[in-house]
């Protein structure tokens, strides 16, 4: 089993919505914080936004602050991205990621990455 499993992406047009959602195993869940990031072709992979293990802090990516949340749900081990008027520069791939680390913008400070999924704005 996949320790993170992203899904929900798709094609959206501008200024559409889009949630995503990240499946991970119940010891990841429950002993890491939890990360979106993303990456669009020639650019490396940047931090979206983070919630701590307790879901008590969320942290957001200057970018997206104001247009994206982040929500945990333990009862099915569970993490969200809900995003908001999206633009064309949202559109990449985005990685659902865990680490113990309180950097929560630093890519390399996170152990275990989800395999993708795909964001498409349409203009």
């Amino acid at each position: 089993q996949a320790q993170l499993v992203e899904s929900g992406g798709g094609l959206v047009q501008a200024g559409g919505s889009l949630t995503l959602s990240c499946r991970a195993s119940r010891s990841v869940f429950l002993t890491n914080h939890l990360g979106w990031f993303r990456q669009s072709p020639g650019k490396e992979r940047e931090f979206v936004a983070a919630i701590k293990r307790d879901g008590r802090s969320t942290y957001f990516a200057d970018s997206v602050k104001g247009r994206l949340t982040i929500s945990r749900a333990v009862a099915d081990y569970t993490v969200h991205l809900q995003m908001n008027s999206l633009q064309p520069e949202d559109a990449a791939v985005y990685y659902c990621a865990a680490g113990p680390y309180c950097a929560y913008t630093e890519k390399t400070k996170y152990y275990a990455w989800g395999q993708g999924t795909q964001v498409t704005v349409s203009t």
